[in-house]
Order: structure tokens, then sequence, then C-alpha cells
């Protein structure tokens, strides 16, 4: 990816959104690889067929993710509106204080002192009171960012479409395949988990054996 398509989905996707539509993607594409690899003899026509379809179901799920993210930004915002409406038409201000608890509360997760939280509570009761804005349910950053995870599902595919192209022998350009897919899936938990200060090393090997654990689970099942 160029530094321009980098920039524009670190602007409209936050790290760990990045991560489960790239491994999801990888996932994806692995499942087919994986399964073609256990197909006995197979040929360059069964390869070209199979890498086709692996393409095609990553495009189709980049849309269909791109559609679900835009209805969960919109669920998200809809309920909050319900809640906001609710504050202003609480009968009084304890009333009023006491919605705001019971939606903050589980978000917090009793975090900091009791007063602190009270006193944030108070403050968005205030602010909710005060803002008779309706908010949009769809946002154009919400189609900004559709487009950024559907590219990011579609990319994770691409990678291997190149040794299927290079490599002549049918099996042999598989396997690589294969491998490349699995390395990734180390590269992008070592990446994001460099980016939120964490263990870059066992992040990488989790997200390596996880993903090649839930491939494994849907070759076996017929997925």
């Amino acid at each position: 990816m160029g530094v321009a398509t980098i920039s524009y989905l670190n602007r409209y996707l936050d790290p760990a959104e990045s991560l489960g539509e790239v491994l999801f993607g990888l996932i994806m594409v692995l499942t087919c690889t994986l399964g073609a690899s256990l197909i006995v003899g197979i040929d360059r026509d069964a390869l070209r067929t199979m890498l086709v379809a692996a393409l095609g179901c990553n495009v189709a799920w980049g849309v269909i993710d791109a559609a679900l993210y835009i209805m969960g930004n919109a669920f998200v915002r809809s309920r909050n509106r319900r809640i906001m409406q609710a504050v202003r038409s609480a009968p009084d201000a304890a009333a009023a204080l006491d919605l705001v608890r019971q939606a903050m509360e589980p978000r917090m997760e009793l975090q900091g002192r009791e007063e602190d939280r009270e006193e944030l509570y108070r403050s968005l009761r205030n602010m909710v009171a005060h803002d008779n804005a309706r908010p949009r349910i769809v946002t154009a950053d919400d189609m900004r960012s559709a487009v950024a995870v559907f590219v990011l599902v579609v990319a994770a595919a691409l990678p291997s479409v190149v040794p299927i192209l290079l490599i002549g022998d049918p099996q042999l350009a598989l396997r690589v395949a294969n491998g490349v897919q699995v390395a990734l899936l180390f590269v992008v938990g070592f990446y994001w988990s460099r980016s939120v200060g964490g263990d870059g090393w066992r992040a990488g090997l989790v997200a390596m054996l996880c993903g090649t654990l839930l491939v494994a689970v849907a070759v076996v099942l017929g997925g």
C-alpha cells in the first residue's frame, strides 16, 4: 500500500479495527488456499479457479463488512440519541443523572473513584440537557471508514496472488501462498501490538497460531 492509502486507513479506522479486518481477510483467503492444497493432483486450471474464488470471496465480504460497519455505527448513534432524549425528558435532575449513570457505568467498568465518576456523569447530564442538536445517524466519515474496511479485506488476499502467478508448479505455488499468508498473520499481530505498546513477538505468535487454528477448523468443517 502507498503512504496515502496507509494514512487514509489510519485516519478512519483505529488499530484494533484494522487488525480485525486484515486478520479476517487473511483467514478467508487462507481457508481457500489451504483447502485447495488438500486436493490431490490440482492443476493450473483448478488453481486459477481457486484464486478467482478466493479473491471473489474477499471482495464480497469486503462489501458486506463495510455495510455492517455502517449499520453498526448507525445503531450506536440511534441508541445514544434515545438515551439523550430520555435524559432531556426526565422529570428532574436526579432522574436524568440516574439515566446517565445507567448508560455509562458498564462502559466505565467502575474505574477511578466513585466521586470522580459522579462528577463526570453530572457534566454529561448538563451537556445533554443543553444540547438540542440532532446528530446524524450516518455520516460522511462512516462512508469513508467503510471504504477503508473494504480496502483492508480485499488487500489481505493480494499477497497470495503473487506466488500463484509466478510459480509454475501448482502444488509449490500453493505451499508458498499458504506460507505467505501464515507469515502475514504474524506480521499483522506484531505491528498492531507494537503500535499500542505491547509485546510484538507474543502478539504476532498468538495471531498466527489463532488464525491458523481458525483456518483448520474452517477446512475441517468444509468452510
